[in-house]
């Protein structure tokens, strides 16, 4: 009985750190979609000279895989798939401010995108580890089988 109601607290504690994580990933998604669909930016602008890539096909780009993400996170099946989906997309994304010129302080505030970046990042790897068998359940069943062993 004392197992039974332990694991019944277990289960509510994975899921609301899982939907606390998730909803911090569709919020800082989404609300940097403004910056991205309104115009050119600092950080696209200077992605771009460094590049070579276009600048607004490059920032709507991005933006629409952060759309994805965001969904994916928010939708209880494909929460796993949507935690890695963001922790490729903010990798991607601190790849860039240390490896670029674009710097981790672009725009002389702290590195407050940039600390953004790595903690949506985080979050991402939380929801992954866990929803780690929404994310088993979508590999062939060898590599699956191999993985969780």
């Amino acid at each position: 009985m004392v197992q039974a109601e332990t694991s019944k607290w277990k289960t509510i504690l994975v899921n609301l750190a899982a939907w606390l994580a998730a909803i911090w990933i569709a919020y800082e998604l989404l609300f940097y979609l403004q910056y991205k669909l309104t115009g050119p930016t600092l950080v696209f602008e200077r992605l771009s000279d460094w590049s070579g890539i276009p600048e607004k096909p490059f920032r709507l780009f991005v933006a629409g895989m952060e759309i994805v993400a965001a969904i994916l996170v928010m939708i209880p099946r494909l929460q796993g798939p949507g935690g890695l989906f963001t922790m490729g997309i903010m990798g991607g994304a601190i790849f860039f401010h240390i490896f670029t010129p674009l710097t981790i302080d672009p725009y002389e505030d702290g590195g407050k995108l940039f600390q953004e970046a790595c903690f949506t990042f985080l979050m991402g790897a939380v929801v992954a580890w866990l929803r780690r068998e929404q994310i088993l359940a979508w590999l062939p069943r060898r590599v699956a089988a191999a993985l969780a062993a």
